[in-house]
């Protein structure tokens, strides 16, 4: 009844898209389609918050990218925070708060051990916790486990830490920070496709040239993975 409810109230506030692609808590990791050759992939970078509400709207958005085109993009969150070296835990000032950069560090540190299937599965579920959730231990604990992620023993858990303050995952914080500074990324939801800015969602949907639905990332993403592995462009 939960679930129903809350997808009726998002379709009343006109969120529809996030209605559509948000799914129960996982409890299997995703199943992307299987590359079949050794063509270049797409980088596909979202400047994102991990509480910030445009950032769950814009993955879910690009969890149906993914089920379409998952095995040509390489994709990756790059967080955006303000460097504060008077921040005694995490270096970093992340605007919703600490426990947002807990999420953060849990989030990076997922990626940067499990594959994409796995740690993409981890974010979802944090994110159909609600934003309020996500960071928390229990939280962490849970969707790593939904995830296939052995979060007490393994490396990604050691890496966050058991509060999201762990030495390597603060490291992986830092250091996305920066690199969102040098791309020039502000606004949680930035998306970034093969380097180029393609649209932003704070709020609204803007400086969305090619369009902001699942279909028209997609179409972006062929057009990108075409250009790439053309054969006047491949070095033989």
């Amino acid at each position: 009844m939960h679930y129903t409810m809350m997808l009726s109230l998002l379709s009343l506030l006109g969120l529809s898209s996030i209605a559509m692609a948000l799914a129960p808590p996982l409890t299997v990791q995703y199943q992307f389609p299987t590359a079949i050759s050794d063509n270049m992939k797409v980088p596909v970078v979202l400047g994102v918050m991990s509480r910030c509400p445009d950032a769950i709207l814009c993955e879910s958005v690009f969890n149906r990218v993914l089920q379409r085109v998952g095995e040509k993009i390489e994709i990756s969150l790059s967080f955006i925070a303000k460097p504060n070296a008077s921040e005694p835990l995490y270096g970093v000032t992340c605007r919703h708060g600490q426990v947002e950069c807990a999420g953060n560090v849990q989030e990076l540190c997922a990626a940067k051990y499990h594959p994409t299937s796995e740690w993409w599965s981890f974010v979802q579920c944090q994110n159909f916790q609600g934003s309020d959730n996500i960071g928390t231990p229990e939280t962490a604990l849970n969707c790593a486990n939904a995830a296939g992620i052995d979060w007490e023993n393994g490396k990604a858990g050691q890496c966050a830490g058991k509060d999201g303050r762990g030495t390597e995952g603060i490291q992986l914080l830092q250091q996305s920070v920066s690199d969102s500074i040098t791309a020039g990324i502000q606004k949680s939801c930035t998306i970034i496709i093969n380097g180029r800015q393609v649209c932003i969602r704070d709020g609204t949907w803007y400086d969305c040239e090619g369009g902001h639905s699942p279909t028209d990332f997609i179409r972006q993403i062929n057009e990108e993975y075409d250009r790439l592995n053309s054969a006047d462009r491949r070095i033989v």
